[in-house]
């Protein structure tokens, strides 16, 4: 393990001490899903329609239903679907939800600029950069502590090799976290195959 990564990993497990700053899943700001309910469906359908989903998003922001943070994001998860993998897109609107973010400000942006963090660190990690995506993954874990921010970043370490390491880490969190968070880590774990060894053995 090299200096870096211990240094990483002493900065994420600084973040999980700070429990008083934990933030839930339904409170947290940027939030794409949440803003728009119907985006989980429309990607897990078989024959994802990319343009169908663009157009929603964008209509939804012409109507003012949703700021321009919120449509730059879910585009980008667009951008990153398995069936478009449009590369040069992402990295793009990465860029533009951090200047719309920043141009927004306002009590949320943090947790704004956290979403560029984790949009940056998943383009990072399906270009094979896994190392450079657990960093994104941790700052965007150090500005908004949610369950999903965690969850990527095991399934960084998982990726790459640290699995020790990571169960070390979701005991460490499991105690830490409350009751709420612990479950929506572990309904996360449940579900995602990047994260299928956490899965397996006894874990406190």
């Amino acid at each position: 393990m090299t200096t870096d990564y211990l240094g990483l990993l002493e900065r994420i497990l600084d973040a999980v001490d700070q429990r008083a700053y934990f933030v839930s899943s339904e409170c947290a700001g940027g939030d794409d899903e949440r803003a728009l309910p119907e985006l989980s469906t429309m990607l897990a359908q078989s024959g994802f329609d990319a343009d169908g989903v663009r157009a929603y998003v964008r209509g939804e922001h012409e109507a003012g239903r949703i700021d321009n943070v919120v449509m730059l994001s879910a585009l980008h998860v667009v951008a990153c679907h398995p069936a478009v993998g449009a590369w040069e897109e992402a990295a793009r609107l990465a860029g533009a939800q951090e200047l719309a973010a920043l141009q927004l400000g306002g009590p949320h942006m943090d947790d704004n600029l956290a979403s560029v963090d984790r949009h940056r660190g998943v383009l990072a990690y399906l270009l094979g950069h896994v190392g450079i995506a657990l960093d994104y993954f941790a700052r965007a874990f150090e500005r908004q502590r949610s369950a999903e921010n965690l969850t990527n970043i095991l399934a960084a370490m998982l990726r790459l090799g640290e699995e020790s390491e990571a169960r070390d880490l979701l005991v460490e969190v499991r105690s830490s976290f409350p009751p709420t968070a612990v479950s929506r880590i572990d309904a996360i774990i449940d579900m995602d195959p990047d994260l299928a060894l956490l899965r397996t053995g006894d874990i406190a």
